[in-house]
C-alpha cells in the first residue's frame, strides 16, 4: 500500500507500507481525500523516520469494525486520526462520522483538526451569548470557523487578521459588506456588518497595535477588551492579546504559526478583579459527536469552509509551500490515489 511518510531530512517522500490492521473498535477506510495542516508539516521532524503523515481523511468505509460500532461498509465519511496520508487507514470508530448525503468529501477531509480545535476551544472558554470574542489568525482555517462558530453562540466577534488583503478576503468570504476606517500608525480595521437580523456583528481588523486593555480604545475604533481570546498567531500577537482580556475573561492558545516567543511585559498577568486565566489546548479525543456537528453545519450551509487549494498527493511539495509560504488562505485538501 502506498503511503506518504517521513522520509530523510525530515521530508515527505511515497513509500509502500504494511496493510493496516484494524482492531476490534476500529473501521478500514479508503481514503479518498486528505487535508494538510500547518502543524504535519511544520512538525514532520519530530516523528521517526517512516511514520506515515497526516491526520485528517475523507473516504469509504471498506470494513466495519467487529465489535458492531460505527458506519457500516461502504459509508462516506471524515477520519480524525494518526496515518491519515495513505490509501487506506485504521481509525477507531469514535473519531469517525458519516459524512451527510450531498456533502463532497473535499470539504468533509477539511474539517476534522480545523473544525473540532474551533470547537472545542470555545466549549472550552465558554462564551456567553453577548460576550466579546477575539479571534487572532481569523482568515486561517481555525479562526475562520471559530470566527462562524462563536457567533452562532450569541458572541460579538473580533476577528483578527495580519493584513488588509486577508481582512477583505475573509469578510467576502462571510457574505459581508466592508467599511474600512483607517486607525492609527497605518493599521486599518476593517468593520464588517452581517446583514442578518438578530445576528451579532463581526469586527475584522488588521493587527492589535493601538488597542488598549481598558475601556478606552486608542487606535482601532470600535474594539474594546473581550472576554475571549482564540489565539491562534503566538509570539507578540498571543502577549497583545492577553492584554485585551477582561478580568475574569479566558484565552485559548491552540495554535503558534507565527513562531516566535511570546515575551510578556513584567506584571503584565496581574490584574484586580476575577482572575484572567491562559489556557492550552489539544484535547480531540474522541471527536465522532462533534465531527459528525461540524459536518451537519457544514452540509446545511450554516459554516462555510475555504479551500484554498485542491490537488493531488503527488505534489505534496507544491502543497507545502503553499501552506507554508504564508501566500494561501483556506484548506488544503489532496486526492489520494495513483493519477491515471
Amino acid at each position: 500500500m502506498r503511503a506518504l511518510v517521513v522520509g530523510p531530512g525530515a521530508e515527505g517522500r511515497f513509500a509502500e507500507v504494511p496493510e493496516p490492521e484494524p482492531g476490534p473498535g476500529q473501521a478500514l477506510v479508503e481514503v479518498r481525500q486528505a487535508s494538510v495542516n500547518f502543524s504535519d508539516l511544520r512538525h514532520m521532524g519530530r516523528l521517526p523516520e517512516g511514520t506515515v503523515l497526516g491526520y485528517d481523511a475523507a473516504g469509504v468505509v471498506l470494513r466495519a469494525a467487529e465489535d458492531g460500532t460505527g458506519p457500516r461498509e461502504g459509508a462516506r465519511v471524515a477520519a480524525f486520526g494518526a496515518g491519515a496520508w495513505a490509501e487506506r487507514a485504521a481509525f477507531d470508530t469514535g473519531s469517525i462520522a458519516v459524512v451527510p448525503d450531498g456533502m463532497d468529501l473535499v470539504r468533509a477531509a477539511a474539517l476534522p483538526m480545523a473544525g473540532l480545535t474551533a470547537l472545542r476551544s470555545l466549549r472550552a472558554a465558554g462564551p456567553a451569548p453577548g460576550s466579546r470574542v477575539l479571534v487572532t489568525g481569523a482568515s486561517g482555517a481555525v479562526g475562520r470557523l471559530a470566527v462562524q462558530l462563536a457567533r452562532r453562540a450569541g458572541a460579538h466577534v473580533i476577528a483578527s487578521v495580519s493584513r488588509p488583503e486577508r481582512a477583505a478576503r475573509l469578510a467576502a468570504g462571510l457574505g459581508a459588506a466592508v467599511d474600512v476606517a483607517v486607525g492609527r500608525e497605518g493599521v486599518e480595521p476593517v468593520n464588517v456588518v452581517m446583514g442578518r437580523d438578530g445576528v451579532e456583528p463581526v469586527d475584522v481588523v488588521v493587527g492589535l497595535d493601538g488597542v488598549e486593555p481598558v475601556d478606552v480604545v486608542v487606535g482601532l475604533d470600535g474594539v474594546e477588551p473581550v472576554d475571549v481570546v482564540i489565539e491562534t498567531v503566538g509570539g507578540p500577537v498571543l502577549v497583545a492579546a492577553w492584554a485585551l482580556l477582561r478580568p475574569g475573561g479566558n484565552l485559548q492558545s491552540v495554535g503558534w504559526a507565527c513562531g516566535q516567543p511570546a515575551v510578556f511585559p513584567p506584571n503584565s498577568t496581574f490584574s484586580l478583579g476575577p482572575a484572567r486565566s491562559l489556557n492550552s489546548f489539544g484535547d480531540v479525543t474522541a471527536p465522532a459527536d462533534d465531527l459528525a456537528h461540524l459536518l451537519a453545519l457544514v452540509a446545511a450551509g450554516e459554516v462555510s469552509l475555504e479551500i484554498g487549494l485542491n490537488g493531488s498527493w503527488e505534489d505534496l511539495d507544491g502543497a507545502k509551500a503553499a501552506q507554508l509560504g504564508g501566500s494561501l488562505t483556506g484548506k488544503i485538501v489532496l486526492a489520494v490515489g495513483r493519477t491515471p
